[in-house]
């Protein structure tokens, strides 16, 4: 199997940065047979619209904020609150993940996005799983993104990173909401390629993080 998923990987490389990748989305994609990809679709389409979900992105959030405001004593004059990530885990997907920190450092300024080599506040990761890409905690804490192969391959990839990292920032899944609405994420379909969030969003992170400084500056112990 191991062999298979290799030579498969090879055929239909995409060209992106995947050192330490497993499969890449598009072999992913292809060696999904119709039926079992219609069993992922709705067992991801569940888990979306679930409380699991919802729980699991406020843990997430929770972890991120409890990390954040562990180092905020050391630099409590800082304007705006700095989060970051370890995006090594995600090869695949580096330069979505570069995208989607750009498009959301440019859209709010309470809270920036930065990479770090090593100990961060929240890690990527990629792969396969059934409940698509989301946001949650490994149970010791720590906040990490799984991004699902198929689902990249099915819907614009960095919209599903952009939407992801959203949960970073302490906005919630709105699956009702239209293309122009970043957390609708697959909501609106396929075809939908909007990656920035609307203005809503924007104001709604400067909200939370302006919170967020105040609390994160509370000592701890």
């Amino acid at each position: 199997m191991r062999a298979l998923k290799a030579a498969v990987a090879a055929a239909l490389s995409l060209g992106l940065a995947s050192a330490g990748a497993t499969l890449a989305p598009a072999a992913a994609a292809q060696s999904t047979p119709a039926s079992a990809a219609r069993s992922t679709d709705a067992t991801a389409l569940r888990y979306e619209a679930s409380g699991e979900n919802a729980a699991a992105n406020k843990a997430f959030f929770d972890a991120v904020m409890a990390s954040v405001a562990k180092k905020r004593a050391a630099n409590p004059g800082a304007a705006a609150v700095t989060v970051t990530y370890n995006a090594s885990g995600a090869p695949t997907f580096r330069q979505q993940i570069a995208s989607s920190t750009s498009i959301w450092n440019s859209s709010v300024r309470n809270v920036k996005l930065q990479e770090a080599a090593g100990t961060a506040d929240f890690r990527y990761r990629e792969g396969n799983d059934p409940r698509g890409s989301y946001a949650s905690t490994d149970g010791r804490g720590h906040g990490y993104i799984f991004l699902d192969y198929r689902q990249n391959q099915q819907y614009y990839s960095l919209r599903v990173v952009a939407h992801e990292t959203g949960h970073v920032l302490g906005l919630p899944d709105h699956y009702s909401g239209p293309c122009s609405e970043l957390m609708s994420g697959g909501g609106p379909g396929t075809s939908c390629r909007n990656t920035q969030p609307n203005q809503a969003e924007r104001s709604r992170v400067d909200q939370i993080w302006a919170r967020g400084l105040a609390s994160a500056l509370k000592p701890t112990g």
